[in-house]
């Protein structure tokens, strides 16, 4: 599964000094991932993905909240 492996990398990566349009870019990867990862999840029910998705939404969220200028 190379949509797994893509989201499994994105994971990985280091999110340290990013510049604005870094973090708007990598926003928009993980909700593309979010999306590609669900549809199959409709098809297979797998749990494993369900948690993948999720993990992907906790770092989706902290870059948006940075990006929104929110502390919290």
């Amino acid at each position: 599964m190379e949509l797994i492996d893509r989201a499994i990398e994105f994971e990985q990566r280091k999110m340290r000094s990013l510049s604005t349009s870094d973090r708007v870019k990598l926003s928009r990867e993980a909700k593309a991932l979010i999306l590609d990862l669900n549809e199959i999840y409709k098809v297979k029910k797998d749990d494993k993905i369900m948690d993948i998705m999720k993990r992907l939404t906790v770092i989706k969220r902290k870059i948006e909240r940075r990006l929104k200028g929110k502390l919290l």
